[in-house]
């Protein structure tokens, strides 16, 4: 008697692992089958044969593209242009949730959550920003906000099925709304581009400026990169001792959307009605803030799955990002007599920390970068960063050579 078909060794891994019952049902059913006599039995389309059949590793695959925080943990990379666009929409049928948890990309209840996120990412960017700036510091501002946004959207990533089973958009309004709002891609390019033309007007020569360039561009990749895949391993110790929390009810989760808009439209009459020197350091950032975060979602969902492994929905919305903040630096460096009012100035300091620091992420981009095998994410990232510094420099630098503009902003508030 012939023996049954062992399982194929040179297989996957993970495939072994989600067929392994399987295997085994369909083995049993095959000895029964032989043990009753039947030498003209076959093995339907049902049985295991050694290697897996296509609609099985098309399972698999499904479920491999959802699961960006588990390859993020593992250092693995994945395959498809899905799973990048994943990174960003709120779960799906690929993290095995019933439909009546999956919410569409633009549903309400996704975007109205990306309200307050976008107000709470800009605040927690702004405190940072103050809190880390000081004399005597060791480490720039920037790196400590791009740390601790990459780190909370590797720790989300991780958490993507949990989040899903209790409510889908606060996924959503976590790694695009706060995370996306916290960290900037645009702020960090200009922050490279002014050591490049010493904007701080520090006395040292051209060797430390390149010197401070580089600093900041390597470090701020490392930290980004680093935090990420942390993060990811963080939410791989926490799931498996995760309790499985109920799923708000229709009611709350009506007054949680109803709460979100207010919470936007609270930043109108703060704008207004707050002393005017709140405006430059914080209002006017927080009146802009979400329509950056709408922007780059809109571009993420619509462009990043239109090219296989290259994001072209976060590449462009930081690449525009970055080029409008160059556009406010200019108009922020204007000399006397053509220095704006404080009133323009502080729109225009709002545009630049609310709209442009929303618009741009340094998060997704990160892991993106994290999840992308070795040859496509040093492209990418060479891209980026070119394509940015090449914008500023056309866009700045010709002002700053032909004496229009001051190296440093000359706004007063």
């Amino acid at each position: 008697m012939d023996t049954p078909p062992e399982k194929n060794e040179k297989a996957p891994e993970l495939v072994r692992d989600v067929q392994e019952d399987h295997i085994q049902s369909r083995t049993d059913d095959l000895n029964t089958q032989l043990s009753q006599g039947r030498d003209d039995y076959e093995p339907s389309s049902h049985t295991m044969s050694p290697s897996p059949t296509p609609v099985r590793r098309l399972s698999t695959a499904s479920r491999l593209r959802s699961d960006v925080g588990s390859i993020l943990a593992h250092h693995s990379s994945v395959g498809d242009a899905e799973s990048l666009a994943s990174i960003d929409r709120p779960p799906s049928e690929l993290e095995k949730l019933p439909p009546s948890k999956i919410y569409h990309p633009l549903s309400f209840p996704v975007l109205a959550l990306l309200m307050p996120a976008s107000i709470f990412g800009v605040l927690a960017r702004l405190g940072l920003q103050a809190i880390t700036t000081y004399d005597g510091r060791s480490i720039f501002p920037l790196a400590w906000i791009q740390g601790a946004g990459c780190l909370i959207i590797g720790f989300a990533l991780g958490m993507k099925e949990p989040f899903g089973r209790f409510y889908g958009p606060l996924y959503t309004a976590v790694t695009t709304g706060f995370c996306g709002s916290l960290t900037t891609f645009s702020g960090w390019q200009l922050d490279v581009f002014t050591s490049w033309i010493n904007g701080t007007g520090s006395h040292r020569d051209w060797l430390r400026d390149a010197i401070d360039g580089v600093g900041k561009t390597v470090f701020t990749l490392a930290i980004s990169l680093s935090a990420v895949s942390f993060g990811a391993h963080l939410a791989t110790l926490i799931v498996p001792v995760c309790p499985a929390l109920p799923p708000p009810s229709r009611r709350i989760r009506y007054s949680l959307s109803a709460l979100a808009v207010c919470t936007y439209a609270a930043a109108f009459p703060a704008y207004f009605r707050l002393p005017v020197a709140y405006r430059h350091e914080v209002t006017a950032a927080l009146l802009f803030s979400f329509p950056g975060t709408l922007s780059r979602y809109l571009l993420s969902v619509y462009l990043n799955p239109r090219l296989k492994l290259f994001p072209l929905g976060t590449f462009t919305a930081n690449m525009f990002g970055t080029g409008l903040l160059g556009m406010f630096q200019v108009l922020q460096s204007l000399p006397s007599p053509d220095t704006l009012s404080s009133h323009s100035c502080a729109i225009l300091r709002g545009l630049a920390d609310g709209y442009c620091g929303c618009l741009t992420t340094v998060s997704t981009f990160a892991a993106e970068v994290d999840a992308l095998d070795n040859r496509k994410s040093w492209l990418y990232v060479t891209l980026s960063w070119l394509v940015s510094q090449i914008l500023l420099a056309v866009i700045i630098g010709p002002s700053i050579g032909a004496g229009h503009v001051h190296r440093a902003a000359t706004c007063t508030y």
